[in-house]
């Protein structure tokens, strides 16, 4: 996700008991790494629990140097973009304005009429014969409260982070790096991204212990700050991930396991999975120590009778996961195994540090075999491929999925986004990814984009398990009859 520039911070004005420190992980999903800038005031809303702080509820508008007038921003409303009709479709407006009884009644029916579509359109992605999933850092915020890119720089960077205050007064080290390695604040801005990109690159080409030691106290931030936020964390924090992996990896005996890949070094989804007895392999080995060997990966899980008859039935709620970047809890040893261990040390961990050299080190193991598990499930024919929390800011994972959308017939492509519509409709910088899915979607093809939170979106998720038996053959019917 985007780091907030400093200049952004200063035009945006929090509301009453909210710091700006607070709102930072929320603002940074909308002004991106640009110039951007909110004119109006962001409204929060509470979870229910005192101090929990959500999405912004509504947000007015949004500026960039070359509007000359501001543009009204959809954030934080429930919308959906329908390939079919080719328009976005408000799934809860907000009809408490001074519209008459008769226009209140027709924008609720329409709504009414939006979200059974969208779960029409849900239950059928579900029985598709595979579903993938592709989790961004966008998962890991809500009331988990995980790290956003901002937070990383301002702890690695800055000599006092989390202070609240505008003033932020990089370190000495800090200081001497970015002058060394010649970064420019002014054209890279405050991107974590791109610093740590640039000392890779000039270690490439000349030994620095300065730049060294920087990267490995980076190494260390990252670490710390995408495993500390889940310790002793109230398992209600996790809500949203245990609905999400507990409707999706509900599948019927003769469809695949759903595959879950993720960005993500926090292990969110894997608390969420124990908390409630769903099985995950993730390509290590069941003994200690747990190694990594990517044939576990295809291993499953089946229960065999008391009986002792050799049939046995596939054990429901497992899901494998895939995580493409790394995880704060795998370590490469000296003799070159990738081990599952509690701490692993700046220098020993298995992970991507985010850096725009992902693309070349996604090419040594065990990257390597996950991004080749990752293509080889986009080419799957009869897929549903479900894309939260992730901005396409990577070009490794972004260009397989617009080139499967184009090749794969038979690819159904499911985007959430709290700001879908503003970076397809009005991008305050320009993605290609996104404008290429949009134009696809617009053209017809089976490209959704749901404009909601990872935490809403979990919610929309069908339980198939739930429905009736009526249900379930009014459903199937309706999958059979063509609309005239």
């Amino acid at each position: 996700m985007a780091a907030i520039r400093h200049e952004a911070r200063g035009a945006v004005r929090e509301p009453d008991g909210v710091s700006r420190r607070d709102a930072r992980p929320w603002l940074s999903q909308i002004l991106g790494r640009g110039s951007a800038r909110m004119c109006e005031a962001f409204c929060y809303y509470s979870k229910g629990k005192s101090g929990a702080i959500g999405y912004p509820e509504v947000s007015k508008y949004i500026c960039r140097d070359d509007m000359t007038t501001p543009q009204p921003t959809t954030f934080g409303q429930q919308l959906f973009f329908s390939p079919e009709a080719g328009t976005w479709k408000a799934l809860r407006p907000d009809v408490t304005g001074g519209a008459d009884d008769v226009k209140r009644q027709q924008v609720l029916s329409e709504a009414a009429a939006a979200r059974e579509e969208l779960k029409a359109v849900l239950l059928s992605s579900l029985q598709m014969q595979h579903v993938v999933a592709l989790a961004g850092s966008g998962t890991s915020l809500g009331e988990i409260n995980g790290p956003s890119m901002w937070t990383l720089w301002d702890h690695c960077v800055n000599s006092n982070p989390d202070t609240g205050k505008d003033e932020r007064k990089p370190t000495e080290q800090a200081k001497a790096v970015i002058a060394e390695i010649g970064y420019e604040t002014a054209v890279e801005h405050e991107n974590i991204e791109a610093l740590l990109s640039r000392c890779d690159a000039y270690l490439q080409i000349k030994k620095s212990e300065q730049v060294e030691k920087f990267v490995s106290a980076s190494k260390a931030v990252i670490l710390k700050k995408c495993s500390a936020f889940l310790d002793g964390a109230d398992d209600s924090k996790l809500a949203s991930h245990r609905t999400f992996l507990h409707r999706l990896s509900r599948r019927r005996v003769r469809d695949s396991r759903m595959k879950l890949f993720t960005t993500n070094y926090d292990l969110c989804f894997e608390h969420a999975a124990g908390k409630q007895g769903l099985v995950l392999l993730d390509g290590f080995s069941f003994t200690q120590p747990r190694q990594f060997d990517p044939r576990f990966f295809l291993y499953d899980i089946v229960r065999r009778p008391s009986t002792g008859d050799e049939v046995g039935n596939p054990l429901e709620g497992v899901f494998h996961l895939y995580k493409l970047h790394g995880s704060v809890n795998w370590d490469q040893s000296s003799s070159g195994d990738i081990e599952i261990k509690t701490d692993p040390t700046p220098a020993t961990a298995c992970l991507i540090y985010p850096a725009k050299g992902k693309y070349q080190q996604s090419y040594v193991q065990p990257h390597l075999e996950l991004i080749s598990q990752y293509l080889a499930a986009l080419r799957e024919p009869n897929t549903c491929l479900i894309v939260s929390g992730f901005g396409f800011n990577d070009d490794h994972l972004s260009e397989p999925i617009v080139a499967a959308v184009r090749t794969n017939p038979h690819l159904r492509l499911i985007i959430v986004n709290p700001s879908a519509d503003d970076l397809a409709s009005r991008p305050k910088e320009n993605n290609r990814y996104w404008d290429a899915l949009y134009g696809l979607a617009k053209q017809g093809e089976d490209v959704w984009l749901i404009n909601a939170t990872f935490s809403e979106f979990a919610e929309m998720i069908p339980d198939l398990k739930s429905l009736t038996p009526a249900q379930r053959l009014t459903r199937d019917i309706k999958s059979l009859v063509k609309p005239t």
